[in-house]
C-alpha cells in the first residue's frame, strides 16, 4: 500500500518516494529526492509580472517527475542556492 505523504508523492511499498501519478521512484524515504526529479528553472521577475520586476536573481524552481512530467513541488530561491529538500521518515 502507498502512503500519500504531498499532493503529487507517495511513499510506495518498497520504501522509496515516488510520483504519485505514474509511479516512478525517486529514491529512498529517509533522502532528499530532489536531485532525482527534472528541474526546471525560471526568473521570477519572468515567472510574476510587476511586482517581482527588481527580483533578477531569485528563481523559480519546479521540480518534475522524469517518468510523466507531472509537477512534483515548486520552491523560490536565489540563483546558486542548494535545493530547499524536503526528507521525507515514514
Amino acid at each position: 500500500m502507498n502512503t500519500r505523504i504531498s499532493a503529487s508523492l507517495v511513499v510506495n511499498e518498497s520504501g522509496e518516494i515516488a510520483c504519485m501519478a505514474c509511479g516512478h521512484a525517486l529514491g529512498p524515504s529517509g533522502e532528499p529526492w530532489k536531485e532525482a526529479a527534472r528541474l526546471g528553472e525560471t526568473p521570477l521577475k519572468g515567472a510574476g509580472g510587476e511586482p517581482y520586476s527588481n527580483a533578477a536573481n531569485v528563481l523559480l524552481r519546479c521540480f518534475y517527475c522524469p517518468g510523466c512530467a507531472a509537477l512534483l513541488d515548486s520552491e523560490t530561491a536565489l540563483a546558486g542556492d542548494p535545493f530547499l529538500n524536503d526528507v521525507v521518515h515514514v
